[in-house]
């Protein structure tokens, strides 16, 4: 399959139908080791950018753990990665999702079939019942968040309260990609793990793998170096036109906080009505801008315009979630975007 052929829609397996890790190998080395010392945090923090690898390796854990359930067992000590043989049994029940040890809590569809933008309190709440039942198997219970940034206020305090007293034999695993923003409560009961960009090579493997994707392909290698380490944003530069999204974007960024609202009007025209990579790719441009921004050279330098731009994306995230979700028309999210965009940096 040509690079040049990938279409907005992708078929990339759920992370934990994922055997291989790419990159991350110290990461990996980590959790191995902590987990090999009998003395295991019972709950990781495992941030990073959107897309590197931080859930494939959390369901790698969890694989890890539930299938070599003593830490001091032979196979443990031998071990050099993570890695489960996928036809193992264990490997089988967590990629169909059927393993009785493993919770996961990640965003759902509502009744009506639509996709929250948040992991709900009674979503969460499932950790109770789930690591106070009889286990379902001998040792340890995993629960993996994915992601923690998307908890609702309740869903934050319902998790925090069990990791405040953890059950026996319990971990869990909290995927984030704003570590920063992360309840400070719920970041002091956590063992912070923090995961790098992927190398181009890492990248171009991994998005290959992915989507069956010829590695040699130069359209693949083109959107790997523009991805900024991360796998699915370099599958959402293969989408359709959205490399030039992106820098007719960022053009557009950097004249804030002036409007043009010609070019608003045309770039909305340009993100269509259906086309999710369009929508990925816009969202993915202004979301590196801000994060830009936030990180400083000096971040202390305007506390609260910088409070101020962070209660934008906020605003910018969920309305970007309502739009696809509702499948919303694209041109009001671009004037709304901009507007906030530029009265947060005036």
């Amino acid at each position: 399959m040509s690079a040049r052929k990938v279409e907005a829609e992708i078929a990339i397996r759920h992370p934990r139908e994922t055997s291989v890790l790419f990159g991350h190998r110290e990461a990996e080395a980590a959790l191995l080791s902590a987990y090999r010392s009998g003395r295991m945090a019972h709950a990781w923090l495992l941030g990073g950018a959107p897309g590197i690898g931080k859930a494939t390796l959390a369901y790698r854990m969890a694989r890890f753990v539930l299938t070599h359930r003593d830490p001091s067992a032979p196979l443990v000590r031998a071990a050099d990665t993570l890695f489960v043989d996928p036809d193992d049994q264990t490997a089988r029940h967590i990629a169909s999702g059927a393993h009785g040890g493993l919770l996961s809590l990640e965003r759902s569809a509502n009744e009506k079939g639509v996709m929250r933008t948040v992991i709900t309190v009674d979503e969460t709440r499932e950790t109770i019942s789930f690591f106070g039942s009889t286990a379902a198997v001998e040792g340890w219970r995993v629960c993996i968040v994915d992601t923690v940034d998307e908890l609702n206020p309740n869903a934050a305090n319902a998790l925090l309260k069990i990791l405040e007293e953890p059950p026996q034999r319990s971990l869990f695993l909290l995927v984030s990609h704003a570590p920063a923003r992360v309840l400070a409560t719920i970041k002091s009961r956590c063992r912070r793990l923090s995961l790098r960009p992927l190398a181009t090579e890492d990248v171009i493997r991994a998005a290959a793998a992915a989507a069956g994707i010829d590695p040699a392909d130069p359209a693949l290698r083109e959107a790997a170096e523009a991805s900024e380490g991360s796998v699915s944003r370099a599958l959402t530069l293969l989408g359709g036109d959205a490399m030039q999204l992106q820098t007719r974007t960022a053009a557009l960024l950097a004249t804030l906080p002036r409007l043009d609202p010609n070019e608003l009007h045309a770039l909305g025209d340009a993100l269509g009505t259906n086309d999710r990579a369009a929508l990925a790719s816009f969202i993915d441009t202004i979301e590196r801008w801000v994060a830009e921004r936030l990180r400083g050279p000096d971040p202390n330098a305007n506390l609260p315009r910088l409070a101020r731009l962070a209660e934008v994306w906020e605003k910018i995230v969920r309305a970007a979630r309502d739009t696809e979700s509702y499948n919303l028309e694209r041109k009001p999210l671009v004037f709304s975007v901009f507007g906030m965009l530029a009265e947060a940096t005036r």
